[in-house]
């Protein structure tokens, strides 16, 4: 340190400047990282707080949720719910039904529980005409509760826009018995 130190008062006055210069701005950029840092890691703190403070509010209210659960579980009848199979054929046969011929139905994804499963799929329709979709619409409405859709996107077909191209996330409720 001495040596430093030595080395430094040795340097003439334009020198001393210069070194000095070259350590603030190293000192800065340093600060800078560090306050970028402590900044991400400050988000992620209030982030994960806030994300606790929700799920405390969820457990608080944990009795009302179960209870006001098994209440709508009594009123749905587990004979009319769908599963995955049931699902998707009950999807092609409204879609023949409403006349739609250009559709596609995926593989379904299911989230199961210990009182019942939900299970989803994505159902796409291409070239198809309003009264169509709507009549579709119409039918797929009676299932509820049992059957409703989670997502809904719709575009005119560019060729022709008196065709429309439809994409409906499609989800069921099968009570486990």
């Amino acid at each position: 340190m001495k040596a430093l130190k030595a080395f430094f008062l040795s340097r003439i006055l334009r020198e001393k400047i210069l070194m000095l210069a070259f350590v603030l701005i190293g000192a800065a950029i340093w600060l800078s990282s560090v306050s970028d840092r402590v900044g991400v890691r400050w988000r992620e703190i209030r982030a994960t707080s806030t994300d606790l403070d929700v799920q405390q509010r969820w457990l608080v209210q944990r009795a009302r949720i179960e209870k006001e659960a098994s209440l709508a579980i009594e009123h749905l009848d587990a004979t009319k719910t769908f599963d995955s199979v049931r699902l998707q054929s009950e999807l092609n046969s409204l879609a023949r039904d409403a006349g739609l011929s250009n559709y596609d139905v995926s593989d379904s994804r299911d989230q199961s529980t210990s009182q019942f499963a939900v299970h989803s799929v994505q159902f796409s329709v291409r070239n198809a005409d309003i009264g169509s979709l709507v009549a579709f619409y119409k039918e797929l409405s009676k299932r509820a509760p049992y059957v409703g859709i989670e997502q809904f996107s719709l575009a005119s077909n560019r060729a022709n826009p008196a065709q429309l191209n439809v994409s409906w996330k499609v989800t069921s409720v099968e009570i486990a018995q």
